[in-house]
């Protein structure tokens, strides 16, 4: 169950340079399942260190939530399939169109080149964002009505999965009850670490039995001063939270 959960941990290589990176690497490469390469890094040390990352083996998940017109993020999401990451995302609220040109794009280079397809996941609503700040750009309801919405929208229009904060992923679940689509979650927190800009938030193992496929978790690692073991930390609390699933299943079952 460690090895399992292990692979469903991604580590957010949100520093600045490709040095510090490399070096998260190369000490975590055995604690955690995926790596996150983001805006910070990736503006900082482009695609060739996405493409350094896969080719010592290891999975990427490209974090850029492509928001653009259909065009662009079709040709973003061909470029993105091309570095050969496991998972990229894009912003949900790009719209259907967006959504289902980036989906069809990204199968069709992957036949055409012989490439492995990566998952395409739509972003929802930023973990640092709450009511108030939906109501100051106009949108009216709950950060979960939001989410809610917007996940509709992507599985109608050909994405793999959704980003979604832990609070939101029961509902989720029961209003998406595809079997594959992916939930990845940020705002993971361990018990007494620091939210800093993050406002939905729970802890590893309540993702975990609340449904998550992924667990998305930086600083908590990241700036910790010993990172293999808050890592470790955070896959022990993950795979207590999948035997106690199964045990609940299996006596189901009963």
């Amino acid at each position: 169950m460690e090895i399992e959960a292990k692979s469903k941990l991604i580590v957010a290589l949100d520093v600045p340079t490709a040095s510090q990176a490399r070096e998260l690497v190369a000490t975590l490469k055995n604690e955690v399942g995926m790596f996150k390469v983001g805006s910070q890094l990736f503006t900082a040390a482009g695609p060739e260190f996405v493409r350094e990352i896969v080719a010592a083996g290891q999975r990427v998940f490209l974090d850029l939530k492509f928001h653009d017109i259909p065009n662009t993020v079709a040709a973003a999401a061909t470029e993105a399939t091309r570095l050969g990451v496991t998972i990229f995302n894009v912003h949900a609220a790009g719209g259907p169109e967006m959504m289902r040109r980036t989906a069809d794009a990204v199968s069709e280079v992957a036949t055409a080149e012989r490439l492995s397809r990566p998952s395409v996941i739509a972003v929802t609503v930023l973990t640092s964002s709450d009511e108030t700040t939906l109501s100051a750009i106009g949108i009216s309801g709950s950060p979960q009505d939001q989410v809610l919405k917007l996940g509709r929208l992507a599985v109608e229009n050909g994405m793999d999965g959704l980003v979604a904060s832990p609070l939101e992923l029961r509902a989720l679940r029961a209003a998406i009850p595809q079997p594959g689509f992916l939930l990845v979650i940020p705002g993971v927190r361990p018990e007494g670490s620091l939210r800093s800009d993050q406002r939905r938030v729970a802890g590893p193992a309540a993702a975990i039995a609340s449904g998550a496929d992924y667990l998305v978790v930086g600083r908590p690692i990241t700036e910790a001063k010993d990172p293999v073991a808050a890592a470790r930390s955070i896959v022990s609390e993950m795979a207590a939270a999948m035997n106690q699933g199964e045990s609940r299943e299996a006596g189901t079952a009963r």
